[in-house]
C-alpha cells in the first residue's frame, strides 16, 4: 500500500473455508473466490500514503472492501456468513444496508436472500477507524481504567492490537477470517455441542443440537455416529433443539502429553427431513474421551489449585500464548504446527490462550487435540475495567456464546478463565477511586460467563480471573490461595527472589531477553547496533525494560560493553532466571501444582519474555524450559540447609543411587557421598545433603554435582561474576552431515552453559540443545540442522560457540 501511492488496491480473499470442527452445509453455494478492492475512504490518503505511519494508516483511516460476484439459485434461504470482521463494519449488498458490526471476536450470519439478484451482485464492507470508535465509546460508556494508550476496553477488539509491553500499537481493520454465501432449504444445523462423559471404560456423548428452520412444519431427524455406534433424535414440527445420546464401550482415554496417548474419535452429525435419505446439513468433528476437574481443596497451607485428568493429579508445565502475528489472519495451520512443535520441544503440556488476544482459529485447538497439549482459554478481558452496560454487554454475551459453542468440543480445552488481572487490578491498581462506583466487569466474571458455561459447556472448570483466590475475602494474588502472577521479581527484584514464594499455582511469571541475533539483524538496521541504539529501543516496549534487563543481570554477570556479549549475556540471564523459578516451584510438588511461564511466542521481533522470537527462532530460554520441565528432575535447593529434590513426573517408580560430589573447577572430587532415591510415580522426594558436601572450602572455585542415573543437578556456591570460573578451554571439531553439521566439543576446563547460537551462521539453522555444562574431560556432540550452503566452520567461532565462561574470562578454543 505504501509503495503504491494510490487509493484503491486489489487484494485476494478466500471465499469460504471451514476446517474441522465446523458446520459443513450441503447444499452449499460457492461462487468462486472474491477479489476484493480495498479503498482508503479518507480523502487525504487517496493520493498516497508515503508520509503516513502504518499504525495511523490502518488505525485512524476508514477502509472499504468491495467486490462483485455472480449468483443464481432457488434455495429458500441464502446467508452471508462472515467468520471474522475487524471490527466496526457496515455491510451493504447491492447498495442496500445489511448490518453493522462492532465485534472482532464474533461470527455473523446475515439473511440476504431477498437482496440477492440473479447475475451480478455487489458486496461492500466499510470499516470505521477502531481507534476513533473506541475513543467515542469510552466517553459514551464512561471512561474506565486500562493499561497502554487507547481505551481498548470500550470496543470488542484484540486488546494487544492497541499496543502492549511486547507488541506494537498497530490497529488493524479488515475481513480477517473467511466469508461466503450459504444457501439452504427446510432446515440447517445452527449449533452442535457434544458433551462427553466417561464412566469406567464406557464413554457417552450427549450431542446437543440446535436447528434453524425455513418454516416450522415438518419432522426432522438428527443422526449422531461415533466409533460405529449411531443414535437418532426426532424433532417434531416447531421443535428447534434436542439431545441425541451415543454410548461407546471400551473407549481409549485421551491423555495430556507426557501421561499417555491422545486418541481422537470422529463424530458425525447429520440432519435430514423425516422420510428422506438426503441430508439437509451435516457437522463433523473429533472428540476425545477424558475427565478433567479442578481441585481447589482448603488445607493447612491455604487453597490448592490442581488439574486432575482421568483421576490423575497433574503438574502443569505451561506457557502463555499470545497472537502469533500482529496480523493474526496470516497465521496458518502450518505456522500453528511449527509453534506447537517448539512447545513440545520445551516439554510443555499446557498453553494458556491469554485474554488480551483472540479466540484462536479452529486449527490451533485441533493441533492441540492431536498432540495432547492442554488449553487454558481466557475470555477476552485484560488489564482493564469494562462497562457492564449495553451495547458492550450484549456484544460480550454474544461473543461468549459464539466461542464457547465453537470450542467446547475440543478435548484439549481443559479450563475457562474469566479475565486477565482485572480482579487484581480492581484491588491493587488504584481503580476504585477512578471508577467512583461505575461497573468494572465483575458481573461478567462472577455471573454471566459462568451462567453461559453452565448452559453450553457443563462440567468444564472455570475461574473468574487470573490471578484468583477461590477463598472469599482473600487477596486475588495471595500465593497460598489459588493462582498467582509473580511480576514483582522481574519488575523490581532479582530472580533469586522466586525462592521467597511457595505458591499453589503460578499462572504468570517471566524474564525478558532479546530475540535471536539474526532476528535482530533482520529487523533493525542500526549502525552501529548497540543495546541502546534507536532501533533497539523501538523494539523494547516494556516500561524501563532496558534498565530492568541491566538491573537483573548485574547481580550475576558484569554488564558487557560488546554487543555480541550483551546479547549473549541477556539471553543467558533470561534462560537462567526462568529455569531457576521453575525448578524451585517444581521442588515444592505437590504444594505447587503448576507453572505457566510468560510467554511461549512473540508477534513481531522484539525484546520480550518469549522463548520463541517473532521470526519463529528458538531462544536459549526454550532449551532452559526443556531442561526445567524434564520428566525426571534433579535440583539442589536451599531449605534450612541444602537439599536435593528429585521430581518424578512418570508412571514408574524412580529408584536409583544418588551420587553426590563436591568438586573444584578443575574437576577434582573434594568430597563424595551416596544416598538412595525411591521416588513414587508423579511425586517428589527431598534428601538432605551431608555436611561434607554442602560446606565448601573455597566457594569461588567449587560446585556440587548430584547425579541420579545420568540425570544431573548442579549447585554453584557463588554467582559467576564473583567466582573463579576459568577462561573457556576446549577442543572442538565440526564435520558436514546429510542434515547439516556435527559439532563435537570436549572440555579441558569446566564449561558452564555451553551453547551454539547457530542462527548467526545461518538464520534457519537449529541446534539440538543449548545450555550444557561440561566438567573437564566431558564431551558433547550436537547434530545441527542447517543447509549445505552453511559455513559450518563458523559454528566454532567464539561468537557462536558461547559459554558463561566467556562473560567472566576471555575465550580459548582449539579446533581440530
Amino acid at each position: 500500500v505504501k509503495a503504491a501511492g494510490i487509493g484503491t488496491y486489489q487484494i485476494f480473499q478466500e471465499t469460504y473455508h471451514r476446517p474441522t470442527y465446523a458446520r459443513m452445509h450441503s447444499p452449499r453455494t460457492r461462487k468462486g473466490d472474491f477479489l476484493w478492492r480495498l479503498t482508503a475512504m479518507d480523502p487525504a490518503m487517496r493520493g498516497g500514503v508515503d508520509d503516513v505511519g502504518i499504525g495511523a494508516l490502518f488505525g485512524l483511516a476508514d477502509w472499504r472492501y468491495s467486490t462483485t460476484f455472480e449468483w443464481s439459485g432457488s434455495a429458500a434461504r441464502a446467508d452471508l456468513v462472515f467468520d471474522g470482521l475487524d471490527t466496526v463494519a457496515s455491510i451493504e449488498l447491492n447498495g442496500r444496508p445489511v448490518a453493522r458490526t462492532e465485534n472482532m471476536h464474533r461470527t455473523y450470519r446475515l439473511g440476504v436472500r431477498d437482496l440477492l439478484r440473479d447475475g451480478a451482485n455487489e458486496l461492500s464492507v466499510t470499516f470505521e477507524s477502531a481507534v476513533r470508535f473506541a475513543d467515542r465509546a469510552s466517553l459514551e460508556l464512561g471512561a474506565r481504567p486500562h493499561v497502554n494508550h487507547h481505551p481498548y476496553n470500550a470496543v470488542r477488539k484484540m486488546a494487544c492490537n492497541f499496543g502492549w509491553d511486547w507488541g506494537p500499537d498497530l490497529v488493524t481493520a479488515g475481513i480477517w477470517r473467511p466469508v461466503g454465501i450459504e444457501t439452504w432449504s427446510t432446515a440447517r444445523l445452527a449449533a452442535v455441542r457434544p458433551v462427553v462423559e466417561v464412566h469406567g471404560d464406557r464413554g457417552t456423548v450427549d450431542v446437543h443440537v440446535d436447528v434453524e428452520r425455513a418454516d416450522s412444519s415438518g419432522t426432522l431427524v438428527v443422526v449422531a455416529e461415533i466409533a460405529g455406534v449411531a443414535a437418532d433424535l426426532r424433532l417434531e414440527p416447531g421443535q428447534e433443539s434436542g439431545v441425541v445420546s451415543v454410548a461407546v464401550d471400551g473407549v481409549d482415554l485421551w491423555w495430556p502429553r507426557g501421561h499417555g496417548a491422545h486418541p481422537l474419535y470422529d463424530l458425525a452429525v447429520t440432519l435430514r427431513a423425516d422420510g428422506s435419505d438426503e441430508g439437509l446439513d451435516s457437522w463433523a468433528g473429533r472428540i476425545g474421551f477424558r475427565t478433567v476437574r479442578l481441585d481447589t481443596p482448603h488445607d493447612e497451607h491455604g487453597t490448592g489449585f490442581t488439574f486432575v485428568v482421568n483421576g490423575r493429579p497433574l503438574f502443569v508445565k505451561g506457557a502463555n500464548w499470545i497472537p502469533d502475528d500482529v496480523f493474526p489472519h496470516r497465521v496458518t495451520r502450518a505456522r500453528y504446527a511449527a509453534r506447537l512443535d517448539q512447545a513440545e520441544e520445551a516439554e510443555i503440556n499446557l498453553l494458556r490462550v491469554w485474554g488480551g488476544g483472540i479466540f484462536e482459529a479452529d486449527d490451533f485447538y485441533a493441533e492441540c487435540d492431536e498432540r495432547g497439549l492442554m488449553v487454558w482459554q481466557d475470555f477476552l478481558f485484560a488489564c482493564a475495567a469494562y462497562s457492564e452496560a449495553d451495547p458492550l454487554r450484549s456484544e460480550i454475551i454474544a461473543e461468549a456464546r459464539d466461542n464457547v459453542t465453537r470450542l467446547m468440543a475440543h478435548p484439549s480445552l481443559v479450563h475457562w478463565n474469566g479475565c486477565n488481572e482485572n480482579i487484581w487490578g480492581y484491588v491493587d491498581w488504584e481503580w476504585q477511586p477512578r471508577l467512583d462506583g461505575k461497573t468494572w466487569g465483575a458481573q461478567y466474571y462472577d455471573q454471566i460467563l459462568p451462567s453461559i458455561l453452565a448452559e453450553l459447556d457443563p462440567g468444564r472448570s472455570y475461574t473468574p480471573g487470573s490471578p484468583y483466590s477461590p477463598e472469599p475475602g482473600r487477596h486475588p494474588n495471595d500465593p497460598a490461595y489459588g493462582t498467582m502472577h509473580v511480576w514483582d521479581v522481574w519488575n523490581a527484584r532479582d530472580y533469586t527472589v522466586y525462592r521467597n514464594y511457595s505458591p499453589r499455582f503460578v499462572s504468570e511469571f517471566g524474564w525478558q531477553g532479546p530475540p535471536a541475533f539474526s532476528t535482530l539483524r533482520r529487523a533493525i538496521a542500526d549502525d552501529p547496533l548497540t543495546p541502546e541504539s534507536p532501533g533497539m529501543l523501538a523494539h523494547q516496549k516494556a516500561t524501563e525494560g532496558h534498565r530492568k534487563l541491566t538491573r537483573g543481570l548485574t547481580p550475576h554477570l558484569a554488564a558487557p560493553d560488546d554487543m555480541d556479549d550483551w546479547h549473549w549475556a541477556m539471553s543467558l540471564n533470561q534462560a537462567r532466571a526462568v529455569q531457576f523459578g521453575i525448578e524451585h516451584f517444581r521442588s515444592l510438588t505437590p504444594l505447587c501444582a503448576g507453572t505457566i511461564v510468560w510467554q511461549l511466542n512473540d508477534c513481531w521481533p522484539v525484546t520480550s519474555w518469549a522463548a520463541v522470537d517473532g521470526d519463529g527462532r528458538r531462544k536459549p530460554l526454550l532449551y532452559a524450559l526443556r531442561h526445567a520441565h524434564a520428566d525426571r528432575l534433579v535440583t539442589i535447593q536451599p531449605r534450612d540447609g541444602l537439599v536435593v529434590v528429585l521430581v518424578n513426573d512418570t508412571a514408574q517408580t524412580w529408584s536409583a543411587p544418588v551420587s553426590l560430589t563436591r568438586r573444584d573447577f578443575a574437576g577434582d572430587v573434594l568430597a563424595s557421598a551416596e544416598l538412595t532415591a525411591d521416588v513414587a510415580p508423579w511425586s517428589a522426594q527431598t534428601l538432605e545433603l551431608p555436611a561434607a558436601i554442602a560446606g565448601p572450602t573455597d566457594p569461588r572455585r567449587e560446585l556440587i554435582v548430584a547425579d541420579v542415573a545420568g540425570t544431573r543437578g548442579l549447585w554453584w556456591f557463588v554467582e559467576d561474576r564473583d567466582s573463579a570460573l576459568p577462561a573457556p578451554a576446549l577442543r572442538a571439531s565440526v564435520t558436514r552431515t546429510a542434515t547439516g553439521a556435527r559439532v563435537q566439543v570436549t572440555a579441558t576446563s569446566i564449561l558452564r552453559d555451553l551453547t551454539l547460537l547457530v542462527d548467526k551462521v545461518e538464520p534457519d539453522a537449529v541446534a539440538p540443545d543449548m545450555l550444557v555444562t561440561l566438567l573437564p574431560g566431558q564431551t558433547v556432540t550436537w547434530e545441527v540442522a542447517c543447509s549445505p550452503r552453511a559455513d559450518i566452520d563458523a559454528l566454532l567461532a567464539p561468537s557462536v560457540l558461547r559459554s558463561a565462561n566467556q562473560l567472566v574470562q576471555p575465550t580459548t578454543i582449539a579446533a581440530s
